[in-house]
């Protein structure tokens, strides 16, 4: 059992002292220290209480092993090969419990760091203290360590400062760090988003100058990162400043488009839609967002002399999203989600015969519903379909019937302007 280190107070924020601290977390803290061993909670519950935020995500770092760990809770199991921790669970709750590591550059535990022949750290299992556990966290305000029953703050990095002043500072050289976790470049966009928080020039340098090292990363991870970055109500943002970095291309599969194209435009309103979705309290899916933003990858990929190829349309549906799934491992069951929405585009347009009250029973309709209007929206409107699919889903059954009976009067033949993609292929 390892004694207890001396460690570096920090003044206590009254905010943290009434911050409503997830009560299973506090008293898996309180059982370590029972138990002889240091325990804090540390990392984004910590900053965002500081910051305002309402603390979601709660996380416990102590000195002891995992092992050790396992043996204090019943309820708990050992994970993770390249960073051994603990998931400590109740009926509701899973609280992530991680032990101390050690520097790096510590001669006697080196050997237990591995790393590839860039720097990025591949397993990490040597333990140390909370004084070298800090420095190997990413930035300085997710370093800070708090503990709830002796009302104890660690902070060796001026985290508690840089909150205050409102920037991302890098623990260490980030040009080191970012070799050894590539994901730090996106992490450090994703928290200037999140908090409003200005970005030091050398990690805006380490930014630009390591980012190339996301392609390293596997594709499992990147999805993970994606749906962090673009379903966290700060997507136009975050897709903004990922682009103006240069490493958006890691984690979308798609060109670089005109700054007032179609296609630019729609996937900024998808962007727009999520943010305003998640803030509404509504739900988002990854699937969703995935379709709109490959959408003009698409039609572009379908176009065939300033028309749509039905032909190259279905046959590159697959393909597009196998280039995606080479960036974001796109879990299996989104991929049917995906094409429903894009082959439903087809059919909201052509609105023949009997179709459309097949088309209201589908189970992707209202997601592909959505997805027309915001097509609309980045075209100008120019088809009104999204306004008589509105009325259609609100009419009764001879209402239907009329607007049905309309639309063929409307039409000089039925394959007149079978689709109306011209302004978003061009």
């Amino acid at each position: 059992m390892n004694k207890k280190n001396k460690v570096s107070t920090a003044k206590i924020p009254k905010i943290l002292k009434e911050n409503k601290f997830s009560p299973f977390a506090i008293e898996i803290v309180k059982k370590l220290k029972q138990s002889g061993f240091q325990g804090y909670l540390v990392g984004g519950c910590v900053r965002d209480s500081l910051v305002g935020i309402k603390a979601k995500d709660f996380d416990v770092s102590t000195n002891a092993t995992p092992e050790e760990v396992r043996k204090i809770f019943r309820s708990s199991r050992i994970i993770g090969k390249r960073f051994r921790l603990v998931h400590v669970y109740s009926r509701n709750e899973l609280i992530e419990v991680s032990t101390f590591r050690a520097h790096a550059s510590k001669e006697d535990n080196s050997s237990g760091i591995v790393k590839d022949s860039e720097g990025k750290i591949l397993r990490d299992n040597v333990w140390g203290t909370i004084e070298e556990d800090c420095i190997r966290r990413d930035f300085s305000i997710n370093a800070l360590y708090f503990d709830p029953i002796d009302n104890q703050l660690c902070d060796f990095h001026n985290g508690l400062q840089h909150i205050q002043k409102k920037i991302l500072v890098s623990i260490g050289d980030p040009l080191i760090r970012f070799e050894e976790d590539p994901v730090r470049s996106l992490r450090a966009i994703r928290f200037s988003s999140k908090l409003n928080f200005k970005i030091s020039n050398d990690v805006k340098e380490a930014i630009y100058q390591k980012g190339h090292l996301l392609g390293n990363i596997s594709n499992a991870r990147m999805f993970d990162e994606f749906c962090k970055i673009f379903l966290s109500k700060n997507a136009l943002n975050n897709f903004n400043k990922l682009d103006s970095f240069g490493v958006l291309r890691y984690l979308v599969n798609s060109s670089d488009y005109k700054e007032n194209s179609f296609s630019l435009r729609f996937q900024k309103a998808a962007l727009i839609n999520t943010d305003n979705r998640l803030k509404a309290s509504k739900s988002v899916t990854p699937g969703f967002l995935i379709a709109a933003l490959l959408w003009p990858r698409l039609l572009n990929a379908s176009k065939e002399k300033g028309a749509l190829n039905l032909r190259k349309f279905f046959r590159s549906m697959d393909r597009i999203i196998r280039e995606q799934q080479a960036l974001t491992a796109v879990p299996r069951k989104f991929h049917g989600y995906i094409k429903d929405i894009w082959s439903l585009q087809l059919k909201l347009e052509t609105r023949l015969g009997h179709q459309p009250y097949k088309i209201l029973n589908h189970p992707r309709f209202r997601a592909a519903y959505d997805f027309l209007l915001l097509r609309e929206e980045a075209a100008g409107d120019l088809q009104g379909m999204g306004n008589w699919w509105t009325q259609f889903q609100k009419v009764n059954r001879p209402g239907k019937i009329s607007l049905l009976k309309s639309l063929r009067e409307s039409r000089s033949s039925p394959v007149e302007k079978k689709f109306g993609f011209l302004e978003e292929l061009s």
